[in-house]
């Protein structure tokens, strides 16, 4: 019971976080800030919810076969550990050789307005 309330605990982390990075993906002004959120979400929130899987599986006991399982749950772990910053950082680096400029306070007026909203905005 105990066991099974951990996991629950650290699986609802895990999915507040994702939540957290789709807030992210949606609000944040532009490429580099969203790629932040997703590269940073994406990989504590999955660390998180496959911890709780492999706690989970020693719900019926310690037998050699539930730590095995336990043991490729965590090897999945490292591997994303080790992939998802790298893969983010190649976006972004994509981004960056493609053009695309980061966002910067001189893009806002005082309104809070881009320049693309104020133009719509005058229509």
């Amino acid at each position: 019971m105990i066991l099974d309330t951990i996991c629950i605990l650290i699986i609802v982390c895990g999915l507040i976080l994702f939540f957290g990075a789709v807030v992210g993906l949606v609000r944040f002004p532009d490429f580099y800030a969203r790629m932040h959120a997703a590269g940073k979400g994406d990989t504590l929130s999955t660390m998180l919810i496959l911890a709780g899987l492999a706690i989970y599986v020693f719900h019926d006991g310690f037998t050699l076969a539930h730590f095995l399982v336990a043991a490729k749950i965590l090897t999945i772990c490292a591997f994303i550990m080790l992939t998802s910053p790298t893969s983010t950082h190649a976006l972004m680096e994509a981004g960056y050789d493609d053009g695309v400029e980061p966002f910067t306070r001189d893009d806002d007026d005082a309104n809070g307005l881009s320049e693309a909203e104020k133009e719509a905005e005058s229509k």
